[in-house]
């Protein structure tokens, strides 16, 4: 009997996976899921969260609450770790309570958009697998602003969004997942199935199928737009693009606590490469400062719960500069001397810019 051969669409879609899994130096299956991340990660929560499996959920900020309610919303067991304001959580914690009882499953965020917060991943990983569990990890915000090797981590499921550090569109997603994460899925009797989050319909329509027919509707713009990006890290390399995100960190940091503000994460060794919180003076709210900014700087007042408490800078993609590193330093603290705030820019750019210099004597 023979094969039909594959489509075109398959054959161009097939390959962008690959360039992907080949840029993350990962050999486990790797699926480009149309729709943003969140998609990813809730048909990765719901299928690995059955009735009977026990997780432990790391949270540092509101995608990894999300996660615990999508694990546990076919009554499986979900524990918590929160950390503190500002703080990540450490493999000391994760060992403590992972010896509480057994577990099947830890999700951790490893880099927080949202809170400026970064989890040791190396740490937790080994933490994790001498547990025995499988980690879940959603490296949205982290991938290509962090340190990422999935394979030599040991990690099992990986959600990446291409829309924040790899300068990529948000219309499209990826998943890693290894032997362990599908295992996961194929014994939940609750995993999705003939289900837009069916990441098992999808396994056995797309990889299974020998990725010769496209199991969903296509979306080439949102491919052509992630195969371009890839591009773009092809040629910088990974490791230049995740040193640059650390410079525009550290740059950004650097120059606003010199203009005497308090860094939502005063560890910096806990800080994400992808976005840095700042609080602004008392009795000054975030949109008060917004208000008066006259540089087209990419600050915004931080999301959700902590929107009238910080104030947040996104150095991701092509943010991650010096340039912006420094616009964003001068829009705030313009915008703070014009609600009569004593600010004096001129040594909080100066550290800025040593701190990006002194980053890249090291990178």
């Amino acid at each position: 009997m023979s094969v039909s051969p594959p489509t075109v669409d398959a054959v161009r879609y097939a390959a962008i996976e690959d360039r992907l899994a080949a840029l993350l130096r990962t050999r486990h299956d790797t699926l480009v899921i149309g729709g943003e991340a969140i998609l990813a990660l809730e048909a990765l929560a719901r299928g690995v969260g059955g009735p009977d499996t026990h997780a432990l959920n790391v949270v540092t900020g509101p995608y990894g609450a999300m996660m615990g309610h999508w694990l546990g919303a076919s009554g499986g067991e979900v524990r918590t770790i929160e950390a503190a304001d500002g703080h990540a959580i450490g493999a000391s914690e994760l060992s403590a309570a992972l010896a509480e009882r057994p577990t099947d499953v830890v999700c951790v965020v490893h880099g927080e958009a949202a809170t400026g917060v970064v989890n040791p991943l190396a740490e937790l990983a080994a933490v994790t697998r001498a547990a025995g569990a499988v980690l879940l990890v959603d490296a949205v915000a982290s991938v290509g602003a962090e340190p990422l090797e999935l394979d030599a981590l040991g990690l099992d499921a990986v959600v990446i969004g291409p829309q924040k550090a790899m300068g990529g569109p948000a219309g499209v997603c990826g998943l890693r997942a290894d032997d362990r994460t599908w295992e996961l899925i194929d014994r939940n009797p609750a995993a999705p199935r003939d289900s837009i989050l069916s990441l098992a319909d999808l396994r056995d329509r797309w990889l299974r199928g020998g990725r010769r027919t496209l199991p969903f509707v296509p979306h080439h713009l949102e491919m052509l737009a992630l195969d371009q990006a890839l591009g773009r890290l092809e040629s910088e390399g990974l490791n230049a693009v995740v040193a640059r995100h650390r410079r525009a960190r550290d740059a950004t940091r650097a120059g606003l606590a010199g203009l005497g503000l308090k860094l939502w994460v005063a560890d910096d060794i806990e800080a994400a490469a992808v976005a840095t919180l700042v609080r602004p003076p008392a009795g000054i709210r975030p949109d008060a400062v917004l208000a008066r900014m006259r540089l087209p700087a990419v600050v915004e007042a931080a999301p959700g719960a902590l929107a009238g408490a910080a104030l947040r800078v996104m150095h991701n993609g092509p943010a991650a500069s010096q340039h912006a590193a420094l616009e964003a330093v001068v829009a705030i603290g313009d915008a703070l001397a014009q609600l009569g705030v004593t600010v004096d820019l001129t040594p909080a750019l100066a550290a800025a810019q040593a701190a990006w210099a002194a980053r890249a004597a090291t990178s």
